[in-house]
């Protein structure tokens, strides 16, 4: 759990990415560097990326049809 993306739009309230921050660094090991990203766009991000995967030929091939 070193590297954290942020995305959905839950996680656009204030501070949230501070905060996660934070709480994340007090339960890790002190060794461990956390680093929390929470890019502008990640309101539409978890839709994109779902757009994106359903587009791709070989994510088609692991569809079940209501038949199957």
């Amino acid at each position: 759990y070193g590297n954290i993306v942020l995305s959905g739009g839950s996680t656009m309230f204030p501070g949230i990415a501070d905060r996660m921050s934070k709480e994340i660094t007090a339960l890790a090991p002190s060794s461990m560097k956390i680093k929390v990203v929470a890019p502008p766009e990640r309101k539409y991000s978890v839709w994109i990326g779902g757009s994106i995967l359903a587009s791709l030929s070989t994510f088609q091939q692991m569809w079940i049809a209501r038949a199957e």
